[in-house]
C-alpha cells in the first residue's frame, strides 16, 4: 500500500550570521550597494559570510504514514518539529531531500494564521477557509457549525483584532478542522485555550481520526499525544532518533527533571538488561504533581541478549517504607513471559488522578529472570516525589502494621 505520506532524506539548513535571501526591495538594494562600496566594508563583508555558521534544523529524515495514521511528533523545543511541519505544509522549501503527499491538507501551525485584524470573524472565516482550499460553497454550508464550536457567535461580526488568544485560537482550529482534507496538520493547538476547549478539540481530532484522515499532531503534552495517537516519531536537534509506537517515543522524550517530574538517569543491570532511566512525572495540564493529577511511572532500559522468563516490576512504598503496591508489567497476561528480544524497551504505568492521597512516595525497582536471579532489587533507579493535596484533606488509611498514616486507593492503573 502506497503510504499517504513519504519524507525522504529530508533537510533543512540555515545560515547564522548571514541574512537569508535576496534584498526585499529597492530601497534595500540601493541601501546595500551604497553602504558596500568600499573595498575595507567589501572585505568585512567577506569575512562575514566566512564567520557564518550553517544549522541544520533538520538533517536526513525519513518516514512514511499510512492512510488513517495519527501520527504524534516530540522533542524539545529546537528539535525540528515545527520546521518539519511547514515543509510539509509547503511553507518552507527543504534545502535537500523531498517528499510525497497524496491527497488534500489542511495546517493549523499558529494561532490566528491567516487572518486579517481589520476583518471580521465572518470575513476571516471565508478568507481562511479560501486560504486552505475550501470552496465558498462548503465554508457557507458549515458556517454555523464553525462558529458555533468555535463559541463566538456573539463576537463574530466583531473585527479580530478584539480577539483575544483563546478566541483567535478557537475559530483558527475551527476553520482547519472543518476542511474535509485527507490530512490534518496540528502544531500545539492545544497550548493555548481552556481545559473545556482542549477537551473539544481533541474528540474533534479522534473524529477526524476515526474517519479515516491522516493526523500529525505536535505537542510536549505527552498526556495528549498518547491520548490522540497510535504511532509516534521523536526528534532531537534536528535528526529522527525514534519511529513506531506511542510508548517508544514518549519515553524517549527528554524533559528535563523539575517540581513536575524526578528523574533518575544512570547504568544499572548486569549482561542481560540494563536500566538507563526511570522517572515519576505528573499529567497535569499545569505539570505539578498533586493529588488530583495522574502520575506516570517510567522506565527505559536496554535488553542487551535475548532473554526468557523476564520480571519487570516495581514496588510503590509510603514515606515509612510501607508496601502499598507491587506493579508487573504484565500483570494483565497470565501466560508464560514470552522471549524478549535485544532492543531499546520502554515500558510505563498511570497512576489516575485521585488514586494517591498527599505525601512522598517511593518507587523502587525489581527486575530479574524468575526463580533464576534478581538483576535489580535494591536501591538503583530509586525514585521519590511528593503530592501536595489539593482536594481538601484527601483520603487517609491507618496501615495494617501500625507505622502510621498511608494515603492510598486501590487504584485501576493502566499498564502500557
Amino acid at each position: 500500500m502506497q503510504p499517504i505520506i513519504r519524507v525522504e532524506e529530508l533537510g533543512k539548513s540555515y545560515r547564522i550570521g548571514e541574512r537569508q535571501g535576496p534584498p526585499r526591495s529597492l530601497r534595500e538594494l540601493f541601501s546595500e550597494r551604497v553602504s558596500f562600496r568600499s573595498r575595507s566594508e567589501r572585505r568585512a563583508r567577506a569575512a562575514q559570510a566566512a564567520s557564518s555558521t550553517e544549522l541544520w534544523a533538520l538533517r536526513d529524515i525519513n518516514f512514511d504514514v499510512q492512510a488513517g495514521d495519527v501520527v504524534g511528533i516530540v522533542g524539545r523545543n529546537g528539535s525540528g518539529k515545527s520546521t518539519l511541519l511547514k515543509i510539509l505544509s509547503r511553507i518552507s522549501e527543504p534545502t535537500c531531500g523531498r517528499f510525497q503527499l497524496r491527497g488534500r491538507i489542511a495546517s493549523l501551525l499558529e494561532v490566528g494564521t491567516g487572518f486579517h485584524p481589520e476583518l471580521t470573524g465572518r470575513e476571516n472565516i471565508y478568507l481562511n477557509g479560501a486560504i486552505l482550499g475550501m470552496r465558498r460553497e462548503e465554508i457557507a454550508r458549515d458556517f454555523d457549525e464553525i462558529v458555533s464550536f468555535a463559541e463566538v457567535e456573539r463576537f463574530v461580526d466583531t473585527p479580530v483584532k478584539h480577539y483575544s488568544s483563546g478566541m483567535y485560537m478557537r475559530l483558527a482550529f475551527s476553520v482547519a478542522s472543518q476542511l474535509e482534507s485527507e490530512i490534518l496538520f496540528v502544531d500545539e493547538v492545544l497550548a493555548v485555550g481552556d481545559a473545556a476547549f482542549q477537551k473539544k478539540c481533541m474528540a474533534r481530532m479522534r473524529a477526524a481520526a476515526h474517519a479515516g484522515r491522516t493526523v500529525l499532531f505536535v505537542s510536549h503534552n505527552m498526556a495528549a499525544v498518547t491520548a490522540l495517537c497510535d504511532k509516534a516519531i521523536a526528534l532531537q536537534q534536528g535528526a529522527l532518533i525514534y519511529s513506531g509506537d506511542v510508548d517508544g517515543a514518549v519515553g524517549l522524550y527528554d524533559v528535563p527533571a523539575g517540581p513536575d517530574m524526578v528523574e533518575w538517569n544512570g547504568s544499572a543491570g548486569d549482561e542481560d538488561v540494563q536500566v538507563v532511566r526511570t522517572w515519576a512525572r505528573s499529567l497535569a495540564a499545569d505539570g505539578t504533581m498533586h493529588t488530583a493529577a495522574a502520575i506516570e511511572i517510567g522506565v527505559e532500559l536496554d535488553v542487551l541478549q535475548p532473554i526468557e522468563q523476564f520480571i519487570l516490576s516495581f514496588w510503590l512504598l509510603s514515606s515509612y517504607d510501607y508496601e502499598l503496591a507491587y506493579c508487573r508489567y504484565d500483570d494483565n497476561d497470565n501466560s508464560k513471559p514470552p522471549l524478549i528480544p535485544p532492543g531499546r524497551m520502554v515500558k510505563r504505568w498511570i497512576i489516575p488522578a485521585d488514586t494517591l492521597g498527599a505525601g512522598t512516595y517511593t518507587v523502587r525497582w525489581a527486575l530479574g529472570l524468575h526463580m533464576i536471579k534478581h538483576i535489580i532489587n535494591g536501591p538503583e533507579g530509586s525514585l521519590t516525589f511528593t503530592l501536595q493535596n489539593t482536594q481538601g484533606v484527601g483520603r487517609r488509611f491507618v496501615s495494617p502494621q501500625g507505622r502510621g498514616f498511608v494515603s492510598l486507593l486501590r487504584p485501576n492503573w493502566e499498564v502500557r
